[in-house]
């Protein structure tokens, strides 16, 4: 694999120095672009692009063209380890992704097992290759997949929920059940991010989506034990060599302090909590991630350029007066309606108020 050139991302998990934050941005890759809408044209559908490696890779590499990114992240989807576990992943038009069968019973859950990374899931393999040599070195890419109980939400519910309330019936009335449902989607997980590792991801995150609907006593036992699993067995290697991992999840600022204990070098912060207070809590254990609410971006350009700046700001004052450690980042993703001008407008700015 050719050198990076571009190392800024890798630097700041590392909570080493940087010439400047760099930044990345969640569903950077998407329906806000022209270009991506005409891939997925072409595509016929959503799955059909993501399953095909080339135009998985064609998309994940068009915001790069556009915007001065300091990393790539796989084009896929966080349900892909369901899908491949039999429970027929499809998608309804202005609904988002359902399934074919759900896991409501113990008898369901105890046939599900970790899929062949090689084989039923190697379309995403291929497709971190693929990327890999296109990058040609230009800047890191990032593997990811869905967190145990997120995945776990979606196989439950079979698709979105409002309220959640068939997988929280479940952890009330059969526990048990849960637990092995989480624990084969944690070893699931795990393979996944190993696998996208060897296939050439120089950076891994986890999406705990809906982490932020349990409360506090259930995020305990069924979500963050979990995430510290995947923390403590998730080869990594060592030192310079190690391949960063981050946690993020919507609505997770109760639980800062035990997601910077867990093993991670990352965490990934939504809008909710300042990125001072967050800096302060987590005391650079970890390097931290976000966290401009998505929503700034259909402000007006100097709207955009006052928030980037204050989300700098507020790090570099919970952190000791230092930028170090801090990956710019959305506290979550873009929506399809948002202005691609003011996307390049954001990322502008985070380079040039950060330089030094």
């Amino acid at each position: 694999m050719t050198a990076l050139k571009n190392d800024r991302f890798l630097r700041a998990l590392r909570r080493e120095p940087v010439d400047r934050t760099p930044v990345w941005l969640m569903r950077q890759a998407g329906r806000y672009l022209p270009e991506y809408r005409a891939t997925r044209k072409q595509a016929g559908s959503f799955l059909a692009m993501a399953k095909n490696p080339d135009l998985a890779c064609e998309v994940t590499l068009q915001p790069l063209r556009r915007f001065d990114l300091d990393a790539a992240i796989l084009f896929s989807d966080i349900l892909t380890i369901p899908d491949a576990m039999g429970l027929g992943l499809y998608f309804v038009e202005g609904e988002g992704p359902k399934f074919e069968r759900t896991v409501r019973s113990a008898e369901v859950a105890a046939k599900l097992s970790v899929p062949d990374m090689e084989t039923e899931l190697r379309y995403v393999m291929d497709a971190v290759r693929v990327i890999r040599r296109e990058l040609d070195g230009k800047v890191p890419l990032i593997g990811f997949s869905g967190s145990p109980w997120t995945l776990a939400c979606y196989m439950v519910e079979g698709g979105g929920s409002k309220d959640f309330a068939r997988i929280k019936a479940l952890a009330h009335n059969d526990p048990a059940t849960l637990h092995r449902l989480l624990s084969v989607n944690t070893d699931a997980v795990i393979a996944y991010l190993s696998a996208q590792r060897a296939a050439g991801a120089q950076a891994l995150q986890v999406f705990d989506t809906w982490g932020g609907v349990l409360s506090p006593a259930m995020y305990r036992e069924f979500s963050l034990p979990y995430l510290q699993r995947i923390a403590h067995g998730l080869e990594r290697g060592d030192d310079a060599e190690r391949t960063p991992l981050i946690l993020f999840g919507k609505g997770n600022a109760a639980y800062l302090e035990d997601l910077a204990a867990s093993g991670a070098e990352g965490v990934g912060v939504d809008w909710l909590v300042e990125l001072g207070e967050a800096a302060r809590r987590t005391g650079g254990q970890v390097a931290l991630q976000g966290n401009l609410d998505p929503a700034t971006l259909y402000g007006s350009p100097d709207a955009i350029r006052r928030q980037v700046r204050h989300a700098l700001d507020s790090y570099r004052d919970g952190n000791n007066g230092s930028r170090d450690g801090h990956v710019f980042n959305l506290g979550h993703g873009m929506s399809p309606d948002m202005d691609p001008e003011h996307v390049g407008v954001l990322v502008d700015e985070v380079h040039a108020y950060s330089a030094r």
